[in-house]
């Protein structure tokens, strides 16, 4: 009789294995140089003649003008305009890659399937067949010398080699951050010498780092929650405005060329270590109703969490905001490493 159970991966094992040791804890501040296993991100695979016009008009950005040095981010919305997910994307000579989290990635790929239709596209989960590492400041730079001796120079670019891919995405805290995407045997073999010279993190850590970069990412609690602007989006690369039609691609545009946005998202700390993705938030000025929603939350240490929030603009500039009740922890507004523009 056969085994069901599948087999488990050498890299899953050692990262068992590693757990007690993964600076984790909520209680402690984030660490300037670290690498985490990504092991909570997923990635789809689009191959084919057609996979690049097909991807083009689902989600916010342009898949077709994606050079091999590029890395994007990019939205797919309900034809209402609001989030089922927010990738990562990029492409090598043989595929186009969208990296989302793993509880999203089988319902999302097969929605996309739905519409694959007579286009020459084909999708594939290949979550298990690479691994993903993250790794932040500027230490972390230096130490990828060793398998990159040409880092990508800014935020978004791309490079490859023998070694896997490796992408350059949004500084967090001032520093880079990259994502080091490999085999599970360069990982294997790399993970002792990065540690040498960076803390052992786990993908909280990642995740936090993405928080104080203002990057949002949709996650179950908030599917369908906003519309891009809402969080930030476009301000940070996620939507082109020239690409064409996309699934809520005209509520979008509205949103877009309306004239003064009155909501968006804001980093915040607040007083409690555990805050949950879609709590409401309440402003004191009008403490019947919520003003907006938790986005992403971490645990930063001391206590605190830090949260990207979406909000009325109006409520942030008067009055407190609070977690859960105008009764709850208040939260403390912090600056974004970019500006909140209005559209021009």
């Amino acid at each position: 009789m056969t085994d069901p159970t599948p087999a488990r991966s050498a890299w899953t094992t050692f990262l068992e294995q590693q757990g007690s040791h993964l600076h984790a804890d909520g209680d402690t501040a984030l660490p300037d140089n670290f690498v985490a296993p990504l092991a909570d991100l997923g990635l789809i695979s689009l191959t084919g003649d057609d996979a690049a016009s097909f991807l083009h008009n689902q989600i916010t950005n342009d898949v077709e003008k994606l050079d091999l040095a590029s890395v994007r981010l990019a939205g797919y919305c309900t034809p209402k305009g609001r989030l089922l997910a927010t990738f990562l994307m990029w492409k090598d000579a043989n595929q186009i890659v969208l990296q989302l989290p793993r509880t999203l990635q089988p319902a999302i790929q097969k929605r996309l399937q739905m519409f694959v239709l007579r286009a020459k596209a084909k999708l594939a989960d290949i979550s298990e067949q690479r691994v993903a590492l993250g790794l932040a400041g500027n230490a972390a730079a230096t130490a990828l010398l060793q398998w990159f001796p040409q880092l990508p120079a800014q935020a978004y670019g791309k490079t490859d080699n023998e070694h896997g891919t490796l992408l350059r995405v949004a500084d967090s805290r001032g520093a880079p951050r990259f994502q080091w995407i490999t085999s599970e045997e360069q990982a294997l073999a790399a993970w002792p010498v990065l540690t040498q010279k960076l803390t052992a993190a786990g993908a909280q850590a990642w995740r936090l780092s993405d928080i104080y970069a203002g990057v949002p990412t949709i996650t179950q609690p908030t599917q369908e929650q906003f519309v891009p602007q809402m969080i930030n989006f476009e301000l940070i690369g996620g939507v082109n405005f020239k690409k064409g039609c996309y699934p809520g691609q005209e509520i979008v545009a509205r949103s877009q060329y309306l004239g003064k946005l009155k909501r968006r998202s804001v980093l915040a700390l607040v007083a409690a270590g555990q805050v949950a993705a879609g709590a409401e938030v309440f402003s004191s000025e009008d403490p019947g109703q919520p003003c907006g929603m938790v986005v992403n939350a971490e645990p930063a240490g001391n206590g605190n969490s830090a949260c990207l929030v979406e909000i009325k603009l109006a409520a942030a500039e008067s009055g407190s905001i609070h977690l859960g009740s105008v009764d709850g922890p208040a939260l403390q507004l912090q600056t974004l490493p970019y500006e909140l523009t209005d559209p021009q």
